[in-house]
């Protein structure tokens, strides 16, 4: 990302994850008339207002900041400033809280600040005292009832949080961000518990205020990420409780509604996924034929040229991955090293859950995954997990020019420095990589205990790591 979409970028992040209290957002330390605080003002001497519109704020200051001094936006950087966000909040939640003469609208912000914080306890007792006023705005108390659902949602409290829901549905304003939060964090609870029946009408509750915010073109940005949300729930939730058929068309649905706001990510999420599902299913024709009618649809379903021609290019680019998904894992060809254990064939590895991580050492984002690895590895590994780190001959050693014999003194010496518990293999050129469609790094491809293929995803993310490890124990599960 450029350092011109730095701000933009946080300010989409801080829609996404922060609950507002007002209608409109204020200026970072602004007062209540919209205003900045005057610098030199004593801390002691802010309303619990103010130190909440400071706190919710901060966000959109430090994107502010990055953007004028041209810092190019990273992960770390946007959770080094959300811990700040935490704890200024937490700082500010303690100064208020310690207050003798808290009443009315001062507990509602305290209850915000707890929330930004992320204290459960505190956001619920704050929130709960504020509902309890007789004279709450209206607005507000439904936005605490709203949060407070959601706490008791995260802390697995379903009845109550059930409860609490229908008196919010029974009172006004009701805001479809709200609503889509509470239905969803209830899907999630009960997920949890593993109570697919009673989830699916929360999760469907959901997905629909999430359809309504895609109508409204200034929520579109937090409808498309609220709809793939709950949209996944509500596929959960059929999917786990054996309803194939209602699956499907949740999926379909998703695609369609992809198109008609044209959305080629979302597009490509829905048929990713449905391609997916159907060949997990045992439906690999229904897969293939499936992908190609996908094709054809996407160079008809949008109004936008660029549109379809973005999706068409996310699907062409998966061709690969759905041929192999379902099949028997092929043997890699063109083994030049392998170390340091000794050379094996894939079908040596039946009765074992095999993950080939596809990487290379200058592949930053590979190496961002090893710390997981080797916990898998650690963890796993007792009851049958192997990991092949495979990589290939770049000709390059920390930037210059390498000859072979280099390039391994290279990896092995790295392997030791990593500490990696597993066996590298090492490519004399790209064709382990081309049969597995693996050249995008880094790509990870997930083989089960009879030798199948069942899942290949290029990229990383602590999202794409944790959906990585589901399968791993799904796989492992697996007699």
């Amino acid at each position: 990302m450029t350092h011109g979409g730095i701000f933009t970028f946080f300010l989409i992040l801080v829609t996404m994850t922060a609950v507002s209290a007002q209608s409109r957002r204020v200026a970072p330390g602004a007062t209540s008339d919209g205003t900045k605080t005057p610098v030199g003002t004593s801390l002691s001497s802010l309303s619990v207002k103010e130190m909440f519109n400071e706190a919710n704020g901060y966000l959109k200051q430090k994107g502010a900041e990055f953007d004028a001094k041209k810092i190019p936006f990273s992960d770390r950087l946007f959770k080094q400033a959300k811990l700040e966000q935490r704890q200024l909040a937490a700082k500010y939640a303690t100064m208020a809280g310690s207050r003798q003469d808290l009443a009315g609208e001062d507990l509602y912000y305290l209850g915000m600040l707890h929330w930004i914080a992320e204290n459960m306890d505190g956001t619920a007792e704050s929130l709960r005292k504020f509902v309890a006023l007789a004279d709450a705005a209206p607005d507000r108390r439904q936005t605490a009832r709203s949060i407070i659902t959601v706490v008791l949602a995260k802390q697995k409290k379903v009845d109550e949080a059930e409860g609490l829901l229908g008196e919010y549905l029974k009172s006004e304003p009701k805001k479809l961000t709200e609503r889509a939060r509470m239905e969803a964090e209830l899907a999630k609870a009960l997920q949890a518990h593993k109570d697919f029946s009673r989830m699916a009408p929360h999760a469907e509750e959901s997905y629909a205020a999430a359809k309504a915010l895609l109508q409204d073109a200034t929520s579109r940005a937090r409808g498309l990420d609220e709809i793939l949300d709950s949209g996944m729930l509500v596929f959960e939730a059929f999917r786990d409780a054996g309803n194939q058929k209602r699956a499907d068309e949740v999926l379909e649905d998703m695609r369609v509604t992809a198109a008609s706001v044209e959305s080629p990510s979302f597009y490509y999420y829905a048929v990713d996924k449905k391609i997916k599902y159907l060949v997990d299913t045992g439906r690999k024709a229904e897969a293939k034929e499936f992908y190609l009618v996908s094709l054809i649809n996407a160079g008809k379903d949008f109004a936008v040229k660029s549109s379809s021609a973005d999706a068409l290019s996310r699907l062409k680019k998966r061709e690969k991955h759905y041929k192999l998904l379902g099949e028997t894992a092929p043997e890699m060809p063109a083994v030049d090293q392998w170390f340091p254990g000794t050379v094996k064939s894939l079908a040596d590895y039946r009765g074992k859950v095999l993950l080939l991580d596809f990487w290379a050492t200058w592949c930053v984002p590979c190496l961002e995954a090893f710390p997981s690895l080797k916990e898998w590895k650690q963890d796993f590994g007792p009851d049958g997990f192997e990991i092949l780190g495979v990589t290939r001959y770049y000709g390059l050693v920390n930037g210059m020019s390498a000859d072979n014999p280099s390039e391994i003194a290279h990896l092995k010496a790295f392997r030791q420095r990593e500490e990696l518990p597993y066996d590298f293999v090492v490519a004399r050129d790209q064709s382990i990589q081309n049969l597995y469609g693996a050249t995008g790094l880094p790509t990870a491809v997930l083989v089960d205990r009879k030798g199948i293929v069942r899942y290949i995803e290029t990229g990383t993310s602590p999202t794409r790591l944790d959906e990585l490890r589901q399968m791993i124990l799904k796989l492992m599960a697996e007699k």
